[in-house]
């Protein structure tokens, strides 16, 4: 920025200062020590620790200039209109910015999934100080995918961690992922994010590159450019090579979107109005149920709440579900009319010789919790003979489309280049192992199979790969050929 600018917009701020005054800004100074995250710290909301860059030369806005979030009809011009970041002009961002823009199906495609999310990131940003470019981070971290999956066990539109996510609140159980809670997870990631800030006093890019790669990763590449006499800046850092590229995406779209125009079709128009609501339900309920009493599909459904696994929602809560707006009295009064104890279905089984809670909670896809609290059983003792109450699913498994059965049924039926081969795990196989086994990219492998490379394997489980050359086959022990033409589908 020249000094002639500067000089502009502290004259402009010395004109507000003395017209009609400014408020007083604080900052909380950021600590310099290493600490473990505690979800009781977290959960508190942080102070940006250094100014921004108006606020280190004195600007200081007046109503006058400030947006007005009701002024737009498309969130996206809305979030145009306060790009503050300064974008280099360096190799690394025009690499990605020509890439994004070499794809505009992609674009138009990723930014329309934006479409039911963006208006409430937009409001919670603007709610919490965050600078707008953040609204631009799940296209980087999940393409606004909700159901994404990661090789490092990232899921959900904000790609958090199992651990990071439990740290800042999100449950993960078998009923239930907060990691894909739209509500949630776009709290829990700006808490995250303000936590990074503060973390890294107040530097945007370093907190990006921490978001990507861990705290740990950029304090020591910090360190080690302190310890030899480098710059510290994010753009001199070592640091692993998707960090290197991903702040730079981040970058690169803020640059394309600030120089948007009208009809510009990388950019599918959102607009400016809410669309869903959280609901409470006050005790588990069926999905399929609550689709019908909001009177919705269960692709809406899904759209707005992609954090239930099964069929229905945890028993122990969170209690609600996001809705559209125009269908939220519907549902709170059919609501109404259906008991509590009615809004999942139950069937009697009778107990067989050799039957175990376990046992039984798998066959029925529940959970022995559940089973035991239905039931009012203590320990694991059940008799021969007996009768229990297994909550089940109202409708057809198939009906349930988005539960981690049916998507991992749809990515193992999907048809692929190769011969396609369904293998059973034995004991002490890995990922790692299968992959050389059958040559085949340890990724792709985990891809096929809804899963990432570092999850564990069950013994028993069945997973699909698919073999581009059939021919490599008979390179393989004649009994381990025998186990293959056993599970191949044809």
């Amino acid at each position: 920025m020249n000094l002639q600018f500067t000089l502009k917009i502290l004259s402009i701020c010395l004109t507000t200062l003395l017209f009609s005054g400014c408020k007083t800004l604080e900052f909380t100074d950021a600590s310099q020590q290493t600490q473990t995250i505690e979800p009781a710290v977290i959960s508190e909301p942080l102070q940006h620790s250094k100014p921004s860059f108006y606020e280190e030369i004195g600007f200081c806005a007046s109503e006058s200039d400030q947006v007005d979030p009701e002024a737009y009809s498309d969130v996206w011009e809305r979030v145009q209109k306060q790009l503050n970041f300064e974008i280099p002009d360096n190799r690394r961002v025009r690499a990605q910015k020509s890439w994004y823009s070499s794809h505009p199906s992609y674009m138009k495609r990723v930014t329309e999934r934006a479409t039911p999310y963006l208006f409430y990131i937009v409001e919670e940003l603007e709610k919490n100080d965050l600078p707008l470019e953040l609204a631009l981070l799940p296209i980087v971290e999940s393409a606004f995918d909700p159901f994404a999956y990661s090789h490092g066990r990232a899921s959900g539109m904000w790609q958090f961690i199992p651990g990071t996510g439990k740290n800042f609140g999100l449950k993960q159980n078998w009923w239930y992922d907060g990691r894909r809670d739209v509500y949630l997870s776009t709290q829990s990631a700006i808490q995250f994010l303000k936590y990074l800030n503060k973390r890294f006093d107040g530097n945007w890019l370093h907190a990006l590159a921490a978001y990507n790669s861990g705290e740990g990763n950029v304090r020591r590449a910090i360190r080690k450019n302190k310890k030899r006499g480098k710059p510290t800046d994010f753009w001199s850092l070592k640091l692993p090579k998707e960090t290197k590229a991903y702040v730079p995406k981040l970058l690169a779209l803020a640059e394309m979107l600030s120089e948007r125009t009208n009809g510009d079709e990388n950019w599918t128009p959102v607009a400016n109005l809410p669309v869903f609501e959280r609901v409470a339900t006050e005790s588990q309920i069926d999905l399929s149920l609550a689709a019908a009493l909001a009177d919705i599909s269960m692709n809406d459904f899904y759209q707005l709440n992609p954090a239930f696994n099964h069929w229905a929602t945890s028993p122990k809560g969170p209690h609600y579900i996001l809705l559209p707006l125009e269908k939220v009295e519907t549902f709170k009064e059919n609501l109404k009319t259906i008991p509590q104890d009615q809004r999942i279905s139950y069937k009697k089984y009778t107990i067989k010789q050799g039957d175990s809670l376990i046992s039984i909670a798998r066959k029925f896809r529940t959970t022995v919790e559940l089973l035991r609290e239905n039931n009012g059983i203590r320990g694991n003792q059940i008799r021969a003979g007996k009768s229990l109450l297994i909550p089940v699913a109202s409708e057809a498994r198939s009906k349930y489309h988005k539960s981690a059965a049916q998507r991992l049924i749809a990515s193992q039926n999907t048809q692929r280049k190769g011969q396609k081969l369904t293998i059973t795990v034995s004991e002490g196989d890995s990922f790692w192992d299968l992959s050389r086994k059958y040559k085949v990219n340890i990724r792709r492998l985990a891809k096929w199979n809804n899963m990432a490379p570092t999850d564990p394997l069950r013994i028993g489980q069945k997973l699909v790969v698919w073999t581009e050359q059939p021919q490599k086959v008979a390179s393989l022990s004649s009994s381990d050929r025998k186990k293959l033409r056993r599970f191949t589908t044809r």
